[in-house]
């Protein structure tokens, strides 16, 4: 009969498995003191020892250095700060919004496609303008750039164009990024409001999205 492996084996194996206290299996490891203060390389069981009589734990945090770096620190603690960075990094990765607009738009709705586009744009995120012809629009290519035009300078105060637009076939197509933190400035919605992220009821008629770095669609 095969022995299946065992389940400790499979979770070494894990690249999320942190090894702590008697797990830790290197010879010798680089010690941090719970104040930050470098220890010094040590057998892991006389670092377990120090750990143990502050009524903390020896954490390998580095397990690719030579020797590995432990901690001492409080094992709990020091797992929720990992998933907090985690969920900050996903939280804050850039995603590009397409905002879709036609020549001859309604005040309204053109108003309401700013408004959301501002907030993405607070928020961190890049934006990407589409205005597109539909049969005999095409004869209005410059009222259709006038209006792409008009949006970059309505949007002005929370990002800017990375270039002129352009058109491409039946598309004027320009990408705009946000402007530094410090340096935006709302036209269209309150801090609170833009601050807000759209929730699906919001976003089930105007947005598609693709993936995390994908877009999402504001249509028209």
């Amino acid at each position: 009969m095969v022995k299946k492996p065992s389940g400790n084996k499979k979770r070494h194996n894990n690249r999320n498995f942190i090894r702590k206290n008697d797990k830790i299996r290197a010879r010798e490891v680089r010690v941090i003191g719970s104040d930050g203060e470098m220890l010094g390389v040590m057998p892991p069981e006389e670092a377990l020892k120090i750990a143990k009589s502050l009524g903390l734990d020896l954490v390998e945090v580095a397990s690719s250095a030579n020797p590995p770096v432990c901690r001492i620190l409080e094992f709990g603690k020091y797992k929720y700060e990992l998933s907090k960075n985690k969920r900050n990094k996903e939280k804050t990765a850039k995603r590009v919004k397409e905002a879709k607009f036609r020549p001859r738009i309604e005040e309204h709705d053109y108003v309401t496609k700013l408004r959301r586009s501002e907030k993405f744009l607070h928020q961190g995120n890049k934006l990407k303008i589409t205005l597109m012809f539909r049969g005999r629009e095409m004869e209005h290519i410059d009222l259709g750039m006038n209006l792409v035009k008009q949006a970059i300078k309505d949007l002005s105060g929370v990002g800017k164009a990375d270039d002129t637009p352009k058109l491409s076939g039946r598309f004027i197509i320009v990408n705009l990024s946000p402007l530094p933190q410090n340096q935006r400035v709302l036209r269209y919605n309150s801090e609170e409001e833009a601050e807000v992220e759209d929730t699906e009821e919001e976003s089930d008629e105007d947005f598609s999205e693709e993936n995390a770095e994908g877009a999402e669609a504001i249509s028209s």
